[in-house]
């Protein structure tokens, strides 16, 4: 067996590229102009997906050609130009499952999660909605006016898709949940990714089964499509099986959905494709993909194999994925795509402010802590959020402390209380009170009755003031309220920016959605061939095996 040292002797070309050959019964024909031998040439033939890739050794120096062709050795011939190692033609839609594809209307294994507030916003899921790229709208914490207008505004610009928009939990008020769902069955809203769920809810169920018919070939025809965000097998168990009877029962006592679609929903999954979540900003449960993503596809498949779905469900990953790299590694863990979140906040069609922008593309990997939840606040769920530049994840956990300590807010020492109106409401107790019971009365009356006879209710619906109002100052840019900021960020944030660290993109303003999508899927693409070249005996220097941010005019060819 030729050892590795007798390898680089035979075939180094002197620019840490070497390999040894796996192709002795074929051999590449074509013109010897078409060869590459220079670093910077060769780099360009392994970028060039769309073509097929020769390795191959010439008077002792290896070179690099995407044109030409194999053919059976002629064992009476001797081949001036030896065959080394050979890829074929790799296209970026080949990354994940071709079905995720055809079942979106879809070019890419893309999606772009949504930010709750509008941060993915309509300018976002437009850009990329025009270029086949699903992307959902951040609809949590809106208005329903709001939501209907921007319902209206995608649909004009994306009559035929792709779009998905968001149907976030809300345990604690399941009419926002009920309102949100009224407004896509009205405007026929047929994608929604569903966040957040601890539990099937009436109203996920209610969409899921409003959409079930029978086409004309006595198939189930699945009209309402569910993504649904989980992080957790116990949530994920209730997606990947059919709809719980008893919502079911319910659902057709109260004339929502008939007896059909009761029938149809028990024999369909209540999501057709699940997204893992990981390490991601927002809400999270901070799990490791490389742990929660394979026990979710065996969680499928265990259940895929007690229905027999027609069409089994898929799944994809979120939460970490903001380069090329982690991209790569989501689909060889048998990812069916890719779901990027906090990277998309730093774009130009984010909702976020420029401020926020700035803080975001400044951004390191150690930049993030987990602060109490504005949805989930007496529950202590919390979410993830960037501490770079920002006073709020420090004193929101102190509010939470606080509500932990004491019973009402005239429970909580004076001298707290004073710092409380000082440093972070920046009104008095009474102040924020009043706004809030203003804002409860014409929103949730029936719980502002409950909040005046609770103290401590009372006390979490002032400090919610705060923890609401500071995401909503991030958008919209409040002008001295900066160190209050509440922005939802994740690690795939720090990794995407030492990615791009001295290329175009590490400037704030030329970064957009579309070319970050292209970037990063294109840049798979790439690792996918270095390292499928590694694995057949290739060995090069880090100048080959790298992909960096190139700008598209530059590489449009690829995508």
């Amino acid at each position: 067996m030729t050892t590795v040292d007798t390898v680089r002797s035979k075939h180094d070309n002197g620019l840490g590229f070497f390999a040894w050959s796996h192709n002795q019964n074929q051999v590449w024909k074509g013109s010897l102009d078409c060869i590459s031998f220079e670093q910077g040439a060769i780099k360009d033939k392994l970028l060039a997906l769309n073509k097929p890739c020769y390795i191959v050794k010439v008077a002792g120096k290896i070179g690099v050609t995407n044109d030409g062709y194999l053919s059976p050795l002629d064992q009476n011939t001797t081949a001036t130009v030896e065959l080394l190692l050979s890829v074929p033609p790799l296209r970026i839609q080949q990354l994940g499952d071709p079905n995720f594809l055809t079942f979106h209307g879809v070019k890419y294994a893309y999606v772009t999660g949504a930010m709750a507030g509008g941060i993915a916003s309509e300018e976002m899921v437009i850009a990329l909605g025009k270029e086949q790229i699903l992307s959902s709208f951040g609809a949590g914490g809106l208005s329903p006016d709001r939501l209907e207008s921007a319902i209206n505004q995608i649909q004009q610009a994306l009559p035929n898709g792709p779009y998905a928009f968001n149907l976030i939990h809300s345990p604690n008020e399941p009419a926002i949940e009920r309102r949100a769902v009224d407004l896509y069955l009205k405007y026929q809203v047929r994608t929604v990714e569903a966040s957040a769920f601890l539990d099937l809810t009436a109203n996920i169920v209610y969409y899921r089964a409003a959409g079930l018919s029978l086409n004309a070939s006595n198939q189930i025809e699945i009209k309402n499509k569910v993504i649904a965000k989980i992080s957790r097998r116990e949530v994920a168990t209730k997606f990947l099986q059919p709809a719980p009877a008893r919502i079911l029962k319910e659902l057709v006592e109260q004339g929502l959905i008939s007896e059909l679609q009761a029938t149809l929903a028990a024999k369909v999954p209540m999501a057709d494709d699940i997204t893992v979540e990981a390490d991601s900003g927002g809400h999270t449960d901070n799990r490791p993909l490389v742990c929660l993503l394979p026990s979710i596809i065996a969680l499928r498949d265990e259940i895929q194999a007690q229905y027999h779905y027609e069409k089994p469900i898929r799944i994809g990953v979120a939460g970490g994925i903001g380069t090329p790299h982690s991209a790569l590694a989501a689909f060889m863990m048998g990812a069916a795509y890719i779901m990027t979140g906090s990277i998309n906040q730093s774009c130009v069609e984010s909702g976020a402010c420029e401020y926020t922008k700035k803080l975001l593309a400044q951004a390191e990997m150690a930049d993030m802590m987990m602060a109490p939840a504005a949805d989930m606040f007496e529950m202590g769920v919390k979410l993830q959020v960037l501490k770079r530049g920002t006073m709020f994840p420090m004193r929101a956990q102190k509010l939470y402390e606080l509500y932990r300590a004491y019973d009402s807010i005239e429970d909580i020492p004076l001298a707290e209380r004073e710092k409380l109106e000082k440093q972070v409401f920046r009104k008095t107790i009474a102040e924020v009170w009043e706004g809030t019971a203003a804002y409860l009365s014409q929103k949730n009356p029936e719980k502002l009755g409950k909040a005046v006879n609770n103290p401590k209710l009372k006390m979490a619906v002032i400090f919610r003031w705060y923890l609401g109002l500071s995401s909503r100052w991030s958008s919209t840019g409040e002008k001295g309220r900066e160190v209050d900021y509440q922005i939802w960020c994740g690690p795939a944030m720090g990794g995407f920016n030492d990615w791009v660290r001295g290329s175009y993109l590490s400037e704030q303003n030329n970064r957009h959605v579309v070319d970050v999508a292209y970037q990063i899927m294109t840049g798979a693409a790439f690792l996918y061939r270095i390292q499928s070249l590694k694995i057949q005996g290739l060995q090069m220097s880090d100048y080959y095996s790298q992909y960096h941010p190139v700008h598209t005019a530059n590489f449009s060819g690829l995508i």
